[in-house]
């Protein structure tokens, strides 16, 4: 009898222990592109696998092109250098960026594209990162247009914004429809500013976070969300879990969920 008790608290003190944390949401970093069927950040295959996997939100980037086209392209040189090396997105047409597929085979995606792909499974939120542009004309132009595609699709309800430069969200603020979620990236400011700014949340840098912990709690107390990236690894993913963290962007989706299973008891 006594072992059959001590066996029953051992079994009652895991069971608190895995549950003691509330569980984030997680994030997928330029989608699910670690995925034996991507392979590639911010293509449709990397969406579809996020989407697969149930996760909350896929995350991609949003870049104007020379010829004013918004695509789900990361800011710099095309995603395949060897093969476009030259083609800088922002100062190439969108013919240019499109002839030229991604390492995997896959064609770079507008982001009209992109949001019907999302349509089809609303539950995994759209992320979308407005690239800085280099000046403040070109990131209003593309704010709007972004917002415009947004609203034509029908998905304003499940896209939400963010954004490394204080005026695209302070643009953002502005323009979006009232509720939107609009979280800063850069990790220079504290959650009260970012607050007064009209954002949301603050989407911050595992690394400036971690020597700014004291801001965990304080954006909470400002009715903010805590989101951090790029976590990828086991014992930071844990350290955010103990922080209360609300979302964590990882390029590792799998391994957060089994960390989220182990500490928080949540599948």
């Amino acid at each position: 009898m006594k072992k059959i008790f001590l066996a029953l608290l051992a079994t009652a003190a895991v069971l608190t222990a895995s549950a003691q944390y509330k569980a984030p949401q997680i994030v997928a970093n330029g989608g699910f592109h670690r995925s034996p069927a991507s392979g590639a950040k911010n293509s449709m295959s990397a969406l579809k696998a996020a989407q697969k996997l149930k996760v909350y939100g896929s995350e991609c980037d949003v870049n104007l092109t020379k010829d004013g086209e918004v695509l789900v392209v990361q800011s710099g040189w095309h995603p395949n250098k060897k093969a476009n090396p030259k083609a800088d997105v922002q100062r190439s047409t969108k013919a240019k960026i499109l002839e030229v597929p991604y390492a995997n085979g896959e064609n770079v995606c507008t982001l009209e594209e992109y949001l019907k792909r999302a349509a089809k499974k609303p539950a995994t939120k759209l992320i979308l990162d407005i690239k800085n542009q280099g000046s403040i004309k070109r990131e209003s132009q593309l704010v709007e247009k972004t917002l415009e595609i947004v609203a034509k699709a029908g998905m304003e309800a499940n896209v939400e914004y963010i954004a490394a430069h204080a005026w695209t969200c302070f643009e953002l603020a502005q323009k979006a429809p009232q509720g939107t979620k609009i979280s800063y990236l850069d990790g220079n400011y504290d959650p009260a500013y970012v607050k007064a700014m009209g954002c949301s949340g603050i989407d911050y840098n595992f690394a400036k976070l971690k020597k700014k912990r004291g801001w965990i709690k304080e954006a909470k107390k400002l009715g903010l969300t805590v989101n951090v990236w790029t976590v990828n690894k086991d014992q930071d993913i844990r350290w955010c879990i103990q922080n209360g963290v609300d979302i964590i962007t990882t390029d590792d989706p799998i391994l957060v969920k089994t960390i989220i299973k182990d500490m928080c008891g949540k599948k």
